[in-house]
């Protein structure tokens, strides 16, 4: 079976690009720092998923600290690099939660 990925299908990332996934993960949620959203770190990421979809589309499984408390969530980053604007969209959903944070940039 070949390890080329599939447009629009889902690969776990691993390597160099779990590495470039988990830097990526780790901008996003300072970018949302620095505007009007929460501030998160991400502490235990479990799974890293892509997905090339129109640009790319990294779903994680995560333990988020917000500074009081540690949650499980669930962080979906959309990026395409080529737009100047709305070009980063990021969600961000926490077990046993309905609510779901949505930030484009």
């Amino acid at each position: 079976m070949s390890n080329v990925p599939i447009v629009g299908g889902i690969s776990q990332l691993e390597g160099n690009e779990r590495k470039e996934a988990l830097e990526l993960l780790d901008a996003t949620l300072a970018q949302l720092a620095t505007g009007d959203g929460p501030s998160f770190k991400a502490l235990n990421v479990t799974s890293v998923t892509g997905q090339v979809v129109a640009g790319s589309l990294n779903t994680y499984e995560v333990q988020l600290d917000n500074g009081s408390e540690i949650k499980q969530g669930t962080v979906k980053i959309w990026s395409q690099p080529w737009l100047k604007e709305n070009g980063t969209n990021i969600k961000i959903k926490f077990a046993g939660e309905d609510d779901e944070l949505d930030q484009t940039w």
